[in-house]
């Protein structure tokens, strides 16, 4: 393997977790804003929700895309860590592979 291969693979896996890192805490003041707007329920939110919106159906919508985003970092948890596995096994195999070039020369 090309070091150039491993590098940018590499890259890729600090990248996703960079990647999840941002969307958690994005995902973490999503729902802090939740919380307070729920608590206090301005009636601002009501009027930006168009009309015949209630809070009886604001808070079960908000609610479920909320944990909609949260589903959508499964997956990029699982190509973090593929990306990451790999990264580390290309780094551990390219010392044999450049001892192998290195005797077949």
């Amino acid at each position: 393997m090309s070091d150039t291969f491993q590098s940018r693979v590499h890259a890729a896996a600090v990248a996703a977790w960079w990647t999840f890192l941002i969307a958690s805490v994005f995902f973490l003041f999503q729902w802090v804003v939740y919380l307070g707007v729920l608590a206090t329920q301005p009636r601002w939110v009501v009027s930006f929700w168009g009309p015949g919106a209630t809070w009886e159906s604001i808070g079960p919508v908000w609610f479920q895309a909320l944990v909609f985003l949260k589903l959508t970092l499964w997956p990029l948890v699982v190509a973090a860590v593929w990306l990451t596995v790999w990264a580390k096994r290309l780094l551990v195999r390219a010392p044999a592979a450049r001892q192998a070039e290195g005797a077949r020369a």
